[in-house]
């Protein structure tokens, strides 16, 4: 089983920035693809970015150019960097992982990773 903790969440004002991060514990060999992904009430989990064990990265392009994922492999951690944050960036952000070395060319989606955090609020005022 692994164990995934997200932290850093929390209200900001439009324009601001927030650093997630999600470190992994138990059986993280288990853990070679990592991601976030979001959700809001009433709508589906959107993906945000994944990084895999080797280093590949895969964005959705609607985030391209604020949020930028990283990964710290001896620390088992996954972050994500959110700049000039918006209004509608306000969602529930969790991290994933999932053993399955399988390979996307764009953002994974959810149905691929296997492990689940319980998430971080991010809120984002106008």
């Amino acid at each position: 089983q692994v164990q995934l903790v997200e932290s850093g969440g929390g209200s900001v004002q439009a324009g601001g920035s927030l650093r997630l991060s999600c470190t992994a514990s138990g059986a993280t060999e288990s853990t070679y693809w990592m991601g976030w992904f979001r959700q809001t009430p009433g709508k589906e989990r959107e993906g945000v970015a994944a990084i895999s064990g080797a280093g590949k990265i895969r964005a959705a392009d609607s985030f391209e150019g604020r949020f930028t994922a990283s990964r710290d492999n001896a620390k088992n951690t996954l972050f994500l960097q959110m700049n000039n944050l918006k209004p509608e960036d306000t969602a529930m952000y969790y991290c994933a992982a999932t053993r399955n070395r399988g390979d996307y060319y764009s953002m994974p989606p959810a149905r691929f990773f296997n492990y689940w955090g319980q998430g971080t609020q991010v809120t984002v005022s106008a």
